[in-house]
């Protein structure tokens, strides 16, 4: 598999991207969550995706990985701002419209791309997501599982940030609330994962808090019925975050909208049990290209 890092200049920032595949393929946005990194998608996860034919763009949003970083506490951007990012870096790799998939904030800049960018957008497959967005309250969905509502109540106590091994170990802890409980947590690969994750960061302390602090902006739950790119709504069964019914919604309000259950699920990014179902299916939803 082709692939090449490198930084972009967008909007000011300096995003740090990572394309796979074959250009002249029809190309696959891939858009990370909340203290995440492009290194959430995993490295055989997008082989699959380019030996299926598909140009894969995954990059750091704001205050990830190795793109531009606000101080810890104190971000400089907004949900929007993250939209416009999207727009802008396809413009900077002359790609006219791409299949955009996004996982849980990433979902969110995702519904809002297809909404205020249409013709950026071939197709929209969003994970792990809520009709609108997270930071919007949705009354007649219900709400966090107690485990998550108290971990956003009581916060655990910041790691040193300096001290490598801490952070690892409070990454692993960090990803432990959202996973599947009728399977066992992968704590091996998570902690292979979480060192990765620290060792690649240029502000691990603001890849891990900013992204939570940003203001979402106006709720756009009402707007959904005019997304117009074909959909898939992926929604993990055991979503402890946004429970199933988000997915639901989310589907059910998106005109023609595909729903696909991901079994054994929390919220967390396409696990390796579920790539035989995950990978055909988004291949499948992208096989036109812009």
């Amino acid at each position: 598999m082709n692939t090449d890092e490198r930084l972009v200049q967008v909007n000011g920032v300096q995003l740090c991207v990572r394309t796979s595949g074959d250009p002249a393929d029809p190309t696959v946005l891939l858009i990370h969550g909340a203290g995440h990194s492009l290194l959430a998608w995993d490295d055989e996860l997008v082989a699959r995706l380019a030996a299926g034919g598909r140009h894969v763009i995954r990059y750091d949003s704001r205050d990830a990985g190795r793109s531009t970083t606000a101080p810890a506490g104190a971000p400089a951007h907004g949900l929007r701002d993250l939209v416009a990012d999207a727009a802008a870096l396809l413009d900077a790799l002359g790609v006219a419209a791409a299949h955009v998939v996004g996982m849980s904030q990433g979902a969110a800049v995702a519904q809002l791309l297809a909404l205020d960018h249409p013709g950026r957008v071939a197709s929209l497959t969003v994970a792990s997501s809520a009709p609108g967005g997270p930071g919007h309250h949705h009354a007649d969905l219900p709400g966090p599982e107690q485990a998550i509502r108290e971990l956003f109540t009581v916060e655990p106590v910041e790691p040193d940030w300096a001290d490598r091994a801490a952070v690892i170990e409070y990454l692993v802890e960090a990803e432990r609330p959202f996973a599947a409980h009728s399977r066992p947590f992968d704590e091996v690969g998570q902690r292979a994962a979480a060192a990765r994750i620290v060792d690649r960061a240029a502000d691990i302390a603001a890849q891990l808090t900013n992204p939570f602090m940003i203001d979402a902006g106006a709720p756009w739950r009402a707007r959904l019925g005019q997304v117009g790119a074909p959909t898939l709504v992926l929604h993990g069964t055991e979503d402890p975050m946004f429970p199933i019914e988000h997915g639901h919604a989310l589907a059910a309000e998106i005109p023609g909208a595909r729903f696909l259950p991901m079994s054994q699920t929390g919220h967390e990014v396409f696990p390796r049990h579920l790539w035989d179902v995950v990978v055909p299916a988004i291949l499948d939803h992208t096989v036109k290209g812009p």
